[in-house]
């Protein structure tokens, strides 16, 4: 890392401790290839590869768990159920038995004998079926437990480990349910957020503010969704918003107000305090039309974020803009 000129924080450790241990295909492929050719480690490689390398494999590996413990619980409750099973058997042939020997001439005793060995008989399975139901008990707990964990590795894998909204492919996820909607009838708009001079704060003041950048953008986009609309980190310092039932003109209200909110937070050092400045964010607003591919509504709506960074920034273009029209991207 020293002779990368990677800074020694937490998340980069745990990419190059991946690429050491040989652990990570990916990582391994990617971090070599740029070794070997001395490129440089910007902070949008490092992170756009743990984007993409780390969390899957923390998801991958937490799947791998769930799935054995799965298999452990199926394999113990086979186990005890062929167990009960026997028992079972041994009571039918003890009752089978019983039922054969009262047919015949027996004294008192041999009643009572027979009558004592049906009790014990019955009493040694009640304990048996009580033990049973106990473990039955505990593996369904187990399963329990196993399925809450399997839902937190859903939630991971659809989460964006940095910002903690949702990531690439929990966006993708949900374009196409929008489609879906706008078959409904319903209407769908899509917003592309891209923070305004990210670099030129990475530059400034460090890998670690800018994640705090990112961090207070993505909480601005999250308090102003609602329910069914899904904010998230498309990529470095872009995000998508998508929209369901909402208008072309109240979709541009929306993004004005998280334009708003982002430039009226400060930018705080945690370390000292001090302010270093406020974020802009520039956003463009495209709304879903019969016979859209996803493709071509992102394609509108990064022509009108384009428009509005070539226009001078921290403003907000709907795909009706003539601004909008027919650019190509500009630096960020």
């Amino acid at each position: 890392m020293g002779e990368c000129n990677v800074i020694p924080a937490p998340e980069n450790f745990e990419l190059f401790y991946a690429f050491a241990a040989g652990e990570n295909p990916g990582v391994t492929q990617v971090i070599g290839a740029m070794v070997a050719a001395k490129k440089p480690f910007t902070p949008e490689i490092l992170s756009d590869l743990r984007l993409r390398c780390l969390s899957g494999a923390r998801a991958a590996r937490a799947m791998d768990n769930v799935g054995t413990g799965i298999t452990q619980v199926i394999d113990h409750v086979l186990v005890r159920l062929e167990s009960a099973g026997r028992h079972a058997e041994d009571y039918t042939n003890t009752l089978s038995a019983a039922t054969g020997e009262l047919g015949a001439n027996q004294s008192p005793d041999d009643m009572r004998k027979l009558v004592e060995d049906l009790i014990a008989a019955t009493k040694a399975m009640e304990e048996k079926t009580r033990t049973l139901e106990g473990e039955l008990q505990k593996s369904s707990e187990q399963v329990s437990d196993l399925r809450g964990k399997l839902d937190d590795v859903r939630k991971e894998s659809l989460t964006d480990p940095l910002t903690g909204i949702a990531n690439r492919k929990a966006f993708d996820a949900a374009m196409d349910t929008g489609m879906l909607a706008l078959g409904e009838g319903e209407n769908v708009c899509l917003m592309m957020c891209d923070i305004d001079h990210f670099k030129k704060f990475n530059d400034s003041w460090g890998h670690q503010t800018g994640d705090q950048v990112l961090r207070l953008v993505a909480n601005c986009l999250s308090d102003n969704v609602k329910g069914r609309d899904t904010a998230a980190r498309y990529g470095g310092e872009e995000f998508g918003v998508l929209l369901r039932g909402t208008s072309l003109a109240d979709a541009i209200h929306v993004a004005d107000q998280i334009r708003l909110a982002v430039q009226g937070r400060k930018l705080v050092k945690k370390s000292t305090g001090d302010v270093l400045g406020t974020i802009t964010i520039s956003i463009g607003v495209a709304q879903f039309a019969p016979g859209d591919s996803i493709e071509a509504v992102i394609r509108r709506a990064d022509a009108c974020l384009y428009g509005a960074k070539r226009s001078g920034r921290n403003m907000v273009l709907g795909q009706d803009d003539p601004r909008a029209a027919t650019l190509v991207p500009s630096a960020a």
